[in-house]
C-alpha cells in the first residue's frame, strides 16, 4: 500500500470524535489506500455533500466505495459504474423510479465524468461546441410578421454574444410580435448564454422581475459542502481570486437561494414579442429547456414538435485527479416555482420531423406546423407522445445520452459577500 495525496484529497485523514448529525459530520475515510481507491473514495465523499440529492446517500463505511468497485477493470468502468449507483439512488415520487433512469444501461442520465480536469471556474474550458445561431429569418405569413431563429447551442457568451446580438437587432427592425425558436437540436450549454437570449427577447417591461433561480442542496446552502476547500475557485478568465487573504475556493461560494436567484435585464432593442413558438425534440435539453421554462411565466409559449430531453438540474465541474466530475448539483425553478420537467416537457402539437430538416424552410414539416398553428389553421392541444410510432421513440432516445447531452453548466457562482 501506498500514501500520498491528491489536491482533492487531503480532507480524508479528518476525524470527528463526536459525530453529530449528518450535515455537521466530518466524513471518515481511510488515509492509505492506492491511487483507484482514494478516486472511489472522493467520488461519494464529493457526492455526499454536493450532490443535489445527498440526502439519500449513507455514510462512506456503508456503502464502501472500495470493496464494491475495487475490483472493477478499467479503473474508468469502476469510477462509472460508482457514479451511477450514486445517481440512481434518489427516487422521483411521481414516478417511483430514479430521477436519473436513463434509456441507456449503466448511465446516469444527467451526472456523468470526462478525462482530463476542469480549469475554468469550476467548469471546462472549451466544453461547449457548435454555432448559437444556425438559421434567422423573417417570415409573412397572412397578415403576420413572425422572427425565426435556430439556435443550436449555448457556448461561453463570451464566444456567442456578438452573433447574437446581431441577429436580435436585424429581428427588431421589423416589429414582430411572434417569435419561432427552433431548439429541436440543442442540447443546452452555458446558462449564462440561455439567459442572455431571454433578456434579448423579454420587454424592458420586465426589467427586475425574477427570471429562475437555483436551488443547492442544504449542504451547499448552509455553507458546510467543506471537502469543497480542495477546489480552487477560478474567474471568468481562469485565474485564482484573493478572498479574504487567500486563495478562494469553492467552498467560499453562495450556495443559497437568494444568492442564486436571477433577474430580467433587458438586452437589445427587440421590445415587439408577445407570443413564442418554439420547436423542440428529445435533443432539446438543459439550458434550452431553462430558457422555455423562464419565458413561460410572461409570455404565450407553445411547444410543437416532440417531448423534450426533461432536464430541469445543472451542476458545476470538480476535479477528482486526473478526471472532472459532473454531479447533478442544482435545481432550476422559473418565476412561479415551476420545476417539474424531468420526464420533458409535452408539446402543445406533437410534429416528428425529419432527421436533417432545411432550417429556415417554411415547407419544413415543424416549421410549416407551426406557422399554421399561428394562423388558427390547427389547434394546439397537448398530446402524450404515445401517439408517435415506437421506431420514432427509439430514435430520438438511442441518439441521445448524458454524455451527448451538454447540460446546464453554471459558469458564474459568486463568492459570498
Amino acid at each position: 500500500m501506498i500514501m500520498f495525496l491528491f489536491i482533492a484529497l487531503t480532507y480524508i485523514s479528518c476525524k470527528k470524535d463526536k459525530p453529530t448529525d449528518q450535515n455537521d459530520e466530518e466524513i471518515v475515510s481511510p488515509s492509505r489506500g492506492t491511487r483507484t481507491e482514494f478516486t472511489l473514495d472522493s467520488i461519494f465523499l464529493y457526492a455526499k455533500q454536493i450532490y443535489l440529492w445527498n440526502d439519500v446517500l449513507p455514510g462512506y463505511s456503508n456503502f464502501n466505495p472500495r470493496e464494491k468497485y475495487g475490483n472493477i477493470k478499467p479503473e474508468l468502468s469502476a469510477f462509472k459504474n460508482e457514479l451511477f449507483d450514486i445517481s440512481q439512488l434518489k427516487l422521483n415520487p411521481v414516478t417511483g423510479k430514479p430521477f436519473e433512469i436513463s434509456s441507456q444501461n449503466s448511465v446516469p442520465k444527467y451526472s456523468y465524468l470526462q478525462i482530463g480536469r476542469s480549469n475554468s471556474g469550476g467548469t471546462r474550458a472549451g466544453f461547449i461546441n457548435g454555432e448559437a445561431v444556425l438559421a434567422k429569418r423573417i417570415i409573412e405569413s397572412d397578415d403576420k410578421l413572425i422572427a425565426y431563429i435556430a439556435l443550436g447551442s449555448f457556448p461561453s457568451l463570451i464566444s456567442a454574444q456578438s452573433k447574437l446580438d446581431q441577429v436580435f437587432k436585424e429581428m427588431a427592425t421589423a416589429k414582430p410580435k411572434y417569435l419561432i425558436l427552433d431548439l429541436r437540436s440543442n442540447g443546452g450549454g452555458y446558462v449564462e448564454t440561455a439567459e442572455y437570449v431571454a433578456n434579448l427577447i423579454a420587454p424592458s417591461a420586465l426589467n427586475g422581475k425574477i427570471m429562475y433561480s437555483e436551488q443547492f442542496n442544504q449542504t451547499l446552502q448552509s455553507g458546510k459542502a467543506t471537502i469543497l476547500r480542495h477546489q480552487p475557485y477560478l474567474d471568468e478568465n481562469g485565474k485564482t481570486v484573493i478572498y479574504n487573504g487567500r486563495l478562494a475556493t469553492l467552498a467560499d461560494v453562495d450556495y443559497t437561494e437568494n444568492g442564486n436567484t436571477y433577474k430580467f435585464n433587458k438586452k437589445g432593442t427587440l421590445e415587439s414579442i408577445q407570443n413564442v413558438y418554439i420547436i423542440v425534440s428529445g435533443q432539446t435539453a438543459s439550458a434550452s429547456e431553462l430558457l422555455i421554462s423562464c419565458l413561460k411565466p410572461y409570455f404565450n409559449v407553445k411547444l410543437i414538435g416532440v417531448k423534450t430531453y426533461g432536464k430541469p438540474v445543472g451542476f458545476f465541474g470538480v476535479n477528482i485527479d486526473q478526471y472532472s466530475f459532473y454531479l447533478s448539483s442544482f435545481l432550476i425553478k422559473n418565476a412561479q416555482g415551476w420545476s417539474d420537467y424531468f420526464n420533458g416537457m409535452e408539446p402543445d402539437l406533437n410534429v416528428v420531423g425529419s432527421a436533417n430538416p432545411i432550417l429556415g424552410d417554411p415547407g419544413e414539416i415543424c416549421l410549416k406546423s407551426t406557422l399554421s398553428a399561428i394562423s388558427g389553421k390547427i389547434q394546439l392541444i397537448p398530446k402524450k407522445t404515445a401517439s408517435i410510432s415506437k421506431r420514432n421513440i427509439v430514435v430520438q432516445s438511442s441518439v441521445f445520452s448524458a454524455q451527448d447531452n451538454v447540460g446546464m453548466i453554471e459558469n458564474r457562482l459568486r463568492l459570498k459577500h
